[in-house]
């Protein structure tokens, strides 16, 4: 009873969180302040399951140390393991930042300005960046200042070169920049050698990738399957001496899995700030 009651009780809680991930306007980004923690419906539903896979965990072994881990892993593994198509999206998104930049850098060419040239390459921007030029064009249009309406383009904007190429408009925006259509034409090069290079790579991580699946299903079936079939062999695991070695062992098995998912990360990861 008491596990019922915490899982209705954390429904609740994700229901408020989905409300509040529904209502919540944009924010509108400020060069001066750090984007802070946005709960988006992948995250609201990732919150889910890891909420349900806890207490189903708490059920079946009244282990409090096996419901925490559990639902840290069913949050985290997704996200630490990755998929081939973010990493084709991820590709994508950088073969767009290469065409986009290389429009304006031709629309700059013919003596257009920055917002000019923003509002005329808009529409035939690539599909991977498409909504977020969209976005900024809009801004534009509205008549929000420049560096403002692209700060928050960088924020978006989930690729390395991407940030490059939209910190070289603000500079540009609050200062004249005689150099800029050269710039972009050097961040344009960059962005296409970073994407040639993704697709030498992109075989070897792809294998990463599937073998860190392979051992993490084969673990956690061996984990169900020890909980549902022999029950026994897990019982000095429900004393106190048996979760803090459930605890150790969770931290192993932690900093084994975020290994794998880092060589499959190496040399992609676009999170890191520019």
């Amino acid at each position: 009873m008491t596990a019922l009651a915490a899982l209705l009780g954390a429904g609740v809680g994700l229901g408020f969180l989905a409300v509040v991930a529904g209502l919540r306007p944009p924010a509108v980004g400020d060069p001066r302040r750090p984007s802070g923690i946005r709960f988006t419906r992948e995250h609201v539903i990732r919150l889910a399951v890891a909420v349900a896979v806890a207490a189903l965990a708490g059920l079946l072994t009244r282990w409090p140390v096996g419901a925490i881990l559990a639902g840290i892993g069913a949050y985290a593994l997704p996200i630490a393991l990755g998929t081939n198509k973010k990493a084709a999206r991820d590709l994508a998104r950088t073969e767009a930042v290469a065409v986009w930049t290389e429009m304006l850098r031709d629309n700059l060419s013919g003596a257009s300005g920055l917002e000019q040239s923003i509002l005329v390459t808009a529409p035939y921007a690539p599909a991977a960046i498409k909504d977020e030029i969209d976005d900024l064009a809009a801004a534009v249009r509205l008549g929000h200042r420049l560096p403002i309406a692209l700060a928050e383009l960088r924020a978006r904007l989930n690729d390395r070169t991407g940030r490059l190429v939209v910190r070289a408009l603000i500079q540009a925006s609050t200062r004249q920049s005689r150099q800029l259509a050269d710039l972009l034409t050097e961040l344009a090069t960059r962005a296409r050698a970073r994407a040639t290079l993704r697709l030498k790579i992109a075989p070897g991580h792809a294998k990463i990738r599937t073998n860190a699946r392979v051992i993490t299903a084969f673990t956690i079936v061996m984990a169900v399957g020890l909980i549902l079939f022999n029950p026994t062999f897990l019982a000095p695991y429900r004393s106190l001496a048996g979760q803090l070695t459930l605890v150790v062992v969770g931290a192993i098995f932690a900093v084994g899995f975020l290994g794998i998912a880092r060589l499959a990360r190496i040399g992609v990861t676009e999170g890191a700030r520019t």
